[in-house]
C-alpha cells in the first residue's frame, strides 16, 4: 500500500511539474502573443486603407483624383437562393451592355462559379459604381452586400500617363501605384490606413509643378515617326514643367495594355544623342581652356583617320582653319575629333561625369534606367573620337536635357524634379530643389551659349526658328544601332534649345523615333521644337527682342 502511494505520489508530482512548465509557457513565454490574438479576436473589424491622394498641377486642375466606388461580396452563409439564380439576376445589372447576350452570359457564368466556391465571404465585383450598387440594393438579394473602395479618375485620361503611372494591386490585394508619380510617391499618396474605429486617416496632395504637355499627334503624324518624346524644364532649379511621350495608354484602363507602354521613355529608353551632345563636348573643352571660341581646326580640310576607321562630316563638306564657332554652326565631327584630341581621355571622361552623363538623374518617378558609361580606363582613341559627336555613347532624354540644362543655367547642374509640394488636410510642405554643383565657369557656358545661338542663326535648321527671339540650341540625327552595325536609313532625330538664351525660361528636348518624312533632325525635331516653342513664348512671357 505505501509502495503504491509513492507511485501515484510521483506520478501526481511529475504531471504538476509538467502542468507547471506548460502554465509557463503559455502564460509567460508566449503571454504577449495570445494577447494580440485574443485583441484581434475582441476588436476585430476589416482595415480600410485611407483615401489615395490627389495629383494636380499647378494651377490647381485635377490630373488623378479619387472617384467614390464599391466592392460587391457575398455572405454565403445568408444566401437565401441558388447561386445560378442570384448570379442571372446580378449579371444584367453589371455589364456594360444588357444586349450583348455573349457577354451576359459569360458575367453570370463567372459569377455562378464564384458563389459556389467553399468559403464564407467571397468578393464578387471591384470598382462598383453608385449607380450600379443602388441598382442592386433594389433587387434585395439577402447575403449580398458592400464595402467602400476607391477608384482613380484620370480626367485627362492618356495626357502624360508615363509621368503619372497608375494604381493597381500587389500580391495581397491592396491598393498601390506603379510607375511615375504613383509609384515613385506611393506611401504618402496612400495615406496611413484606418479601422472601422475610424481613426483618422492622413491624405497626400502632391501637386505637378506644371501642367503636362502632350506630344502632339500632329507632330508625330507630320514626320512619320514611330515615336517621340518632349521635355520641359527650367534650369534654373531643374523643376520639370512638362514630359510627355507618344505612344502612350489610359491609366484608367492600364490593363488592356502591355508592359511595354508602361515605361517612360524619357527616363526609361536610351539612346546615342548624335549631333546635341557635341556642345557638352564643347563646354568641356573651353572650361578646360585647351580651346577657345577662335581657335581654329587644323584638321578640318577633310577626313580624320583614327585608328582604322576614317571620320568625314554629316554631309562630306569640309571647312578648312574652321573656328570653334563653326564647327558648332556646321555641327562638324572631323572639328569635334580635334576638340576632342585637345581635351583627352581623361579630362573627357571627368567632365561628362560632371554633367551627370552615365548616372541617374534623381527624378521623382518610378523606372528612370542608367544606360552607364564606360569605365574610365577603358577608353581608347576611337571612343574618344565617336563621343566628342555622340556616337558610341548612350543617354536617357532626362540625362540629356539635364547634361544641357548646365548650360543654360550657368554652368550648374541641378536634380530634375516633377512634384512641387505635398499637402496634407489643410498643411504644405515645399519639395526645395536640390542646390546645384557647378560644372563649368560662367564664361565657359557663356561662351557656348553664343556658339549655339549661332548655329540657330546660321546652322541647318535657320529656316524654322522663330525670328525675333534669341533662342540657343542644336539639332541632332543619330542612326539606331542594331546587332553590332548601324542602320543606315533609321534614325533619331533631336532638337534641344533653350530661350531666351541670355536669361533662359525653360529649356526643351525633342526627340523622335525613326521619322520617315526625313531622316535629319533639321527637318524634323526642329520645326516640332519650334511650334511648342511659339505656343510657350507667351505663357511663360518670353517677349521677342526689339
Amino acid at each position: 500500500m505505501g509502495t503504491r502511494l509513492r507511485l501515484i505520489g510521483i506520478v501526481f508530482g511529475l504531471s504538476s511539474l509538467v502542468l507547471l512548465g506548460r502554465l509557463f509557457f503559455w502564460q509567460v513565454l508566449k503571454a504577449d502573443e495570445l494577447s494580440q490574438q485574443a485583441r484581434l479576436q475582441h476588436q476585430s473589424g476589416e482595415k480600410i486603407s485611407a483615401q489615395r491622394g490627389s495629383i494636380l498641377a499647378s494651377d490647381g486642375t485635377w490630373l488623378v483624383a479619387s472617384e467614390e466606388s464599391w466592392l460587391l461580396w457575398a455572405n454565403t452563409t445568408r444566401l437565401k437562393e441558388p447561386q445560378r439564380v442570384i448570379a442571372n439576376k446580378l449579371a444584367p445589372l453589371l455589364v456594360e451592355k444588357t444586349d450583348d447576350k455573349e457577354g451576359l452570359l459569360k458575367e453570370a457564368m463567372n459569377l455562378e462559379g464564384l458563389l459556389s466556391k467553399d468559403a464564407q465571404w467571397i468578393a464578387l465585383k471591384h470598382k462598383v459604381t453608385p449607380e450600379i450598387k443602388k441598382n442592386i440594393e433594389a433587387v434585395k438579394i439577402e447575403g449580398i452586400g458592400f464595402d467602400p473602395e476607391e477608384k482613380r479618375l484620370y480626367p485627362e485620361a492618356s495626357a502624360a500617363a508615363q509621368v503619372l503611372g497608375f494604381v493597381g494591386k500587389d500580391s495581397e490585394g491592396s491598393d498601390r501605384g506603379y510607375f511615375g508619380l504613383e509609384g515613385y510617391y506611393d506611401l504618402p499618396l496612400s495615406g496611413k490606413p484606418g479601422f472601422l474605429q475610424r481613426e483618422s486617416d492622413a491624405r497626400g496632395n502632391p501637386i505637378l509643378s506644371a501642367g503636362s504637355k502632350e506630344v502632339s499627334a500632329k507632330g508625330i503624324e507630320a514626320y512619320g515617326a514611330s515615336a517621340g518624346t518632349v521635355i520641359i524644364m527650367d534650369s534654373k532649379d531643374g523643376a520639370v514643367l512638362a514630359m510627355a511621350s507618344s505612344p502612350s495608354y489610359d491609366p484608367e484602363k492600364y490593363f488592356e495594355y502591355g508592359n511595354e507602354f508602361f515605361k517612360n521613355p524619357a527616363i526609361s529608353d536610351a539612346f546615342e544623342p548624335g549631333s546635341i551632345f557635341k556642345p557638352i563636348v564643347m563646354a568641356a573643352a573651353l572650361d578646360a581652356q585647351v580651346i577657345k571660341p577662335d581657335t581654329k581646326c587644323d584638321i578640318c580640310d577633310g577626313p580624320v583617320k583614327v585608328d582604322k576607321y576614317e571620320i568625314e562630316t554629316w554631309n562630306k563638306e569640309y571647312y578648312p582653319d574652321s573656328t570653334m564657332t563653326d564647327v558648332i554652326v556646321h555641327s562638324d565631327n572631323v572639328g569635334m575629333v580635334f576638340v576632342g584630341q585637345k581635351l583627352g581621355r581623361e579630362k573627357m571622361f571627368s567632365y561628362l561625369t560632371k554633367f551627370g552623363i552615365g548616372m541617374p538623374s534623381g527624378i521623382d518617378l518610378q523606372g528612370e534606367a542608367n544606360p552607364g558609361i564606360r569605365p574610365d580606363g577603358k577608353w581608347n582613341v576611337v571612343d574618344l573620337a565617336t563621343t566628342t559627336f555622340g556616337q558610341g555613347i548612350a543617354v536617357t532624354p532626362i540625362q540629356m536635357i539635364r547634361a544641357m540644362a548646365v548650360i543654360a543655367s550657368g554652368g550648374e547642374v541641378m536634380v530634375p524634379q516633377i512634384v512641387d509640394k505635398i499637402g496634407q488636410n489643410g498643411w504644405e510642405e515645399d519639395i526645395k530643389p536640390e542646390d546645384g554643383e557647378r560644372v563649368i565657369s560662367e564664361k565657359a557656358a557663356q561662351e557656348i551659349t553664343e556658339m549655339m545661338v549661332a548655329a540657330v542663326k546660321n546652322g541647318e535648321s535657320k529656316w524654322t526658328a522663330a525670328k525675333g527671339f534669341k533662342i540657343a540650341g542644336k539639332t541632332g540625327t543619330a542612326q539606331i544601332p542594331v546587332q553590332g552595325h548601324y542602320d543606315e536609313e533609321k534614325t533619331i532625330a533631336s532638337f534641344v534649345g533653350f530661350a531666351p538664351a541670355d536669361n533662359p525660361k525653360f529649356i526643351m528636348l525633342v526627340t523622335l523615333r525613326e521619322p520617315t518624312s526625313s531622316p535629319w533632325g533639321s527637318e524634323t525635331a526642329a520645326p516640332l521644337w519650334f511650334n511648342i516653342a511659339r505656343q510657350l513664348f507667351p505663357y511663360l512671357g518670353i517677349q521677342p527682342e526689339s
